[in-house]
């Protein structure tokens, strides 16, 4: 695997990528460009679409607010994250950014905000979701955005569910207080341990701040695609179990164990 470029400035486009494949910029993404970063015509940066791979690009032509580019060769080839499904309670703005970046960064393929009876936060702003993906993904050298999904409720989430994939829901109360022995349990009993080849499809859950509630609980636990999880002996807050329930779950059954 191709090691990142930390210090080139990168860039998302949905424009498709290739040998001498144009490339028009928004007008955000030029005045970044041109008046954040400083950089002009000839200037090189990284561009990528989360399908064709990382390429390097020059800056082909400016206006005074337009910017093309210009894609000279590819530098990383795509590469195949894990098949990971985020579902969360929603929060608050600020803590929401947050949690959708670290959500990004830990390799969520998508992001699927879910309404339970203690969600406090009901409406959600999936347009700035999307654009905090973006600027993680770009921050980060990850070569794929999380799709953003519409918020649902979370008994119509669980009864559309496709029980080929995995959920594992943090909970305080599980019968395996080990994270860690919880997952290698499953794995051996159901076969989601990583195969060569193969990505196991899999998606962590994380409820609002007080919790779900027992009705929610039970519904989880009768479901035979889902895993109750603990995070350990500490209550977390809900943007910090993110993070830790994705970790484990890379490590154990996602891509961290390549």
């Amino acid at each position: 695997m191709a090691v990142h470029d930390f210090n080139a400035e990168r860039l998302f486009t949905d424009h498709p990528l290739g040998a001498g494949a144009s490339v028009a910029l928004s007008p955000d993404q030029a005045n970044y460009l041109l008046n954040v970063l400083r950089l002009s015509e000839g200037d090189q940066i990284l561009v990528f679409n989360g399908r064709d791979g990382e390429w390097r690009a020059e800056i082909a032509q400016t206006g005074k607010r337009t910017a093309t580019l210009l894609a000279m060769e590819r530098v990383r080839a795509q590469e195949q994250g894990p098949d990971l499904d985020y579902l969360f309670a929603p929060l608050k703005r600020s803590r929401l950014d947050y949690m959708v970046q670290k959500a990004t960064e830990m390799g969520a393929s998508r992001l699927r905000p879910v309404i339970t009876r203690r969600t406090i936060a009901e409406r959600v702003n999936t347009h700035r979701m999307r654009a905090n993906a973006i600027e993680a993904a770009e921050q980060c050298g990850i070569l794929a955005v999380p799709e953003v999904m519409e918020p649902e409720k979370l008994d119509k989430v669980v009864a559309a569910w496709d029980p080929a994939r995995l959920l594992v829901f943090c909970d305080e109360a599980a019968d395996i207080a080990g994270p860690i022995a919880a997952l290698e349990e499953r794995a051996r009993t159901m076969g989601y341990a990583p195969l060569a080849g193969a990505r196991p499809r899999l998606a962590v859950l994380i409820g609002p701040e007080g919790g779900f509630d027992r009705q929610e609980r039970e519904m989880l636990l009768e479901q035979r695609f889902t895993l109750a999880l603990s995070l350990g002996p500490r209550i977390m807050r809900a943007d910090t179990a993110a993070v830790a329930a994705l970790a484990l779950v890379n490590a154990v059954l996602g891509d961290y164990r390549r």
